[in-house]
């Protein structure tokens, strides 16, 4: 069943919504970044949301040459496009429609992301989600995961695509302890269209936002609802024992959900620690040569 919800269940509401910020990032690559540096403690566990979405080539054909990445993993969604990844734990990948990447940067990780066509339309998502402080110096760890590999769930006209965590008693691709990250793809089809909420139990602890990437949905109670329009995210607040989406016509929406470490964020760029002193010894680290040599 796709409702686990209690009849008189209440869903979370809308906090706060966000308009991305058109940004380049790598070789030139255009972007909208729509999870910023100012939201992280806010929507801890997670850090930074990026967009990208284009059929002109010069918008993202530079792609992102070898840059190091330290104290947290990245995820990687492809919903159209090519992008090799390789990286200095000897990992390689070919990211294709539907697929995903899970890179655990851990105690530090050198890899590049780039584009294996020169024309046509390139679009996805990459999420920076936060490592506690007993796990950013672990081993470096990579996953690919092909289309076929994200398990799917269909009621009606939603499709929920399933890349992390748990729903409808369906397990994600990717389980992961301590941050418990819920990443769902969801599709409302122009058929029967309205029929079918997305309906998903939360804790209360756990911080949940929505990207709509095409149409528009409905979040909340049928008496307190707020549509979010295309290429906004949602915030959500803490009332509710959940949250419902639904919608009047076809949309396509991330939903993203973790729960919080509650501890000090320091970033530098591509390094996330705790303290000041540990990304000023990254830094040197990076500088000296000795970056990929900590244990």
């Amino acid at each position: 069943m796709l409702n686990r919800f209690k009849v008189s269940m209440n869903s979370r509401s809308v906090e706060k919504l966000i308009t991305g910020i058109h940004t380049a990032d790598g070789d030139g690559v255009k972007l909208t970044r729509v999870l910023t540096q100012d939201l992280q403690k806010r929507l801890d566990p997670f850090l930074m949301l990026d967009a990208f979405g284009s059929d002109e080539a010069n918008d993202y054909i530079g792609g992102f040459p070898d840059h190091p990445h330290r104290g947290f993993e990245t995820v990687t969604y492809m919903l159209t496009g090519k992008m090799r990844h390789k990286d200095s734990a000897g990992n390689e990948g070919l990211l294709e429609n539907g697929g995903v990447q899970w890179m655990t940067a851990g105690r530090g990780v050198i890899h590049s992301e780039m584009p294996e066509q020169e024309n046509g339309l390139m679009k996805g998502f990459q999420l920076w989600l936060n490592l506690p402080s007993h796990l950013k110096m672990c081993e470096p760890n990579y996953k690919d995961f092909v289309a076929k590999d994200i398990p799917e769930l269909r009621h009606k006209n939603l499709l929920v695509k399933i890349i992390a965590g748990e729903y409808g008693a369906i397990k994600g691709a990717v389980q992961k302890p301590f941050t418990c990250p819920q990443y769902f793809d969801l599709h409302f089809e122009k058929e029967n269209a309205g029929e079918t909420a997305f309906v998903h139990a939360l804790n209360k602890s756990t911080n949940a936002f929505i990207y709509v990437y095409e149409g528009r949905v409905n979040v909340g109670d049928a008496n307190h609802q707020r549509t979010i329009d295309q290429g906004l995210m949602a915030i959500l607040d803490h009332s509710g024992e959940g949250v419902r989406i639904e919608c009047e016509g076809a949309a396509k929406a991330i939903f993203i959900a973790g729960e919080p470490i509650n501890e000090p964020i320091e970033q530098y760029g591509p390094f996330v620690m705790n303290t000041r002193q540990e990304i000023i010894r990254t830094i040197q680290e990076y500088q000296n040569g000795t970056f990929l040599n900590r244990q």
